[in-house]
């Protein structure tokens, strides 16, 4: 189960469900993926709606990751994200406000 309160956010895989979590090792792969050069961006594109699905995938891949999940983004081109691409975007969402909003 996700804890909220840890930056995690539950996903399910082909069925199978895992924790997303924005480490730092994380989010240091996800910036170099995008070659964004500070998140911030990656951030303003969420806030906008200007998130191309590739940024999506770059999240998800990110926070399973942090997660200890071991795949690629390989592995997630064929596999059926619960929710559809919608619910994809949700969990790249909340794993960016998760990482940066601070927990009191």
């Amino acid at each position: 189960m996700a804890n909220p309160l840890a930056g995690e956010v539950a996903i399910a895989v082909n069925g199978e469900r895992h924790v997303c979590k924005l480490t730092l090792g994380a989010l240091a792969e996800l910036e170099a993926g995008l070659g964004e050069g500070s998140l911030v961006g990656l951030v303003a594109r969420f806030e906008s709606g200007g998130y191309t699905g590739r940024d999506v995938m770059a999240l998800i891949v990110a926070g399973l990751r942090g997660g200890g999940w071991q795949g690629t983004a390989d592995d997630l081109l064929t596999a059926d994200i619960e929710g559809g691409p919608l619910g994809a975007a949700q969990v790249a969402a909340t794993l960016l406000v998760r990482a940066f909003s601070p927990v009191t």
